[in-house]
């Protein structure tokens, strides 16, 4: 059976339950260690003047609980114009199997659309087959081509100093 909930948009306050999802993604995804954020500096970016991130929560209707979020951002393509980057989408694992991911992710077509965007676009880990099959039943397209890059640390430092 299919819960319903309530997608709206996230506030400060949120901020830490937030926090708590995305630490719970990236343990799933076998990165807990390589989160260096904390929840102030989500704060700080998310909220204020210049946004840089747009962030959905929801909560289920029987309850006021934050389970489930998306997090995302513009982007820009030279070949299409604004898109909409989902950079996470997470339902805690309690929760999983509800519609809560669906409806989430259906708010963010729904920003994308609009905010007149010509696309949304996100990542998904090649071994994540709950994920994949979720983006799959949804008609999404899966690009195996494209591989991505990354600069930091070290790296980035020595290119920037020249």
């Amino acid at each position: 059976m299919k819960a319903n909930g309530r997608v709206r948009w996230a506030t400060e306050q949120d901020v830490p339950r937030v926090w708590a999802l995305i630490v719970e993604l990236a343990e799933y995804e076998r990165a807990g260690d390589q989160v260096r954020i904390n929840a102030e500096v989500l704060k700080r970016d998310g909220f204020g003047a210049n946004p840089g991130y747009g962030l959905l929560v929801l909560e289920p209707e029987d309850r006021n609980e934050v389970v489930g979020m998306a997090l995302f951002y513009e982007k820009y393509s030279t070949w299409n114009g604004r898109c909409l980057f989902l950079e996470d989408l997470v339902v805690t694992e309690s929760e999983r199997g509800n519609g809560f991911g669906r409806q989430l992710f259906s708010a963010v077509a729904q920003e994308t659309r609009k905010r007149g965007h010509a696309y949304m676009q996100w990542q998904v880990l090649d071994w994540n087959e709950p994920a994949i099959g979720f983006y799959k039943t949804l008609g999404a397209n899966l690009d195996g081509e494209w591989l991505n890059g990354r600069l930091e640390g070290a790296a980035l430092t020595q290119l920037a100093a020249g």
